[in-house]
């Protein structure tokens, strides 16, 4: 299984990117696909997950303003973030688990960054 993300980029305050992010190889074997983010200095967090079926999780700090979305027949995991605020800096990171071993899969992080 191969991830590769795109749509990172230099953003003021308030504005909005879109990340997407294609997965290739056993993607008949993904369940789970997520969102993670690393700020600065600190640790990965997880952003937002989606499962097969479309159930939805997100980090409190994003809710309202981030919404993943996910396509299954075009193996594509997006990320679209609004009203973005500088504690939304970092480097995003797309993941896929397996549904037998709950393996986990990386790509390979697109910065974002938001200026104020």
């Amino acid at each position: 299984v191969q991830l590769q993300a795109s749509g990172g980029g230099l953003v003021q305050t308030g504005g909005s990117l879109r990340l997407s992010c294609v997965v290739s190889g056993s993607v008949f074997s993904i369940g789970t696909m997520a969102w993670y983010r690393q700020p600065p200095g600190k640790q990965r967090e997880l952003v937002a997950s989606i499962t097969r079926s479309g159930n939805i999780n997100y980090l409190d700090s994003v809710k309202g303003r981030f919404t993943i979305s996910r396509d299954n027949a075009k193996n594509t995991v997006n990320l679209q973030m609004n009203s973005l605020k500088s504690d939304d800096t970092g480097v995003y990171y797309c993941n896929a688990r397996t549904l037998t071993w709950a393996q986990d899969y990386w790509g390979q992080g697109t910065l974002v960054t938001v200026s104020s």
